[in-house]
């Protein structure tokens, strides 16, 4: 079975950005609280340097994200190529302070 199309696009979105989030809406005008609490995360780590991508805008990628990770939601955050999670895992790793730590050991920590 060949695997959608859609998969290779994410597969070079996520290859070329060190750090990637796919959510609904913008870093800046995000369209959902999830997606808002991810980007304010890596707000509040000095994460600036990396990919948002709003899936409002593509029906085809929104869908095929969710079957590209076996995920069901969207916001999906990524590091160097690595599916992190979701705003509930994401949240709780920073909470932790695991989610600093992976991002120092990935080498991109301001």
């Amino acid at each position: 079975m060949t695997e959608p199309a859609i998969f290779a696009r994410i597969r070079q979105e996520i290859n070329d950005n060190d750090i990637v989030l796919y959510m609904k809406g913008t870093r800046k005008i995000p369209q959902c609280g999830f997606s808002a609490t991810v980007a304010q995360v890596l707000e509040r780590l000095g994460v600036a340097d990396y990919k948002d991508v709003n899936v409002l805008t593509d029906q085809e990628l929104r869908e095929g994200i969710k079957q590209f990770t076996d995920w069901p939601t969207i916001p999906q955050l990524y590091v160097k190529g690595e599916f992190i999670g979701g705003c509930d895992i994401v949240r709780e790793m920073y909470e932790s302070g695991e989610l600093q730590a992976l991002l120092k050991e990935k080498g991109v920590a301001q």
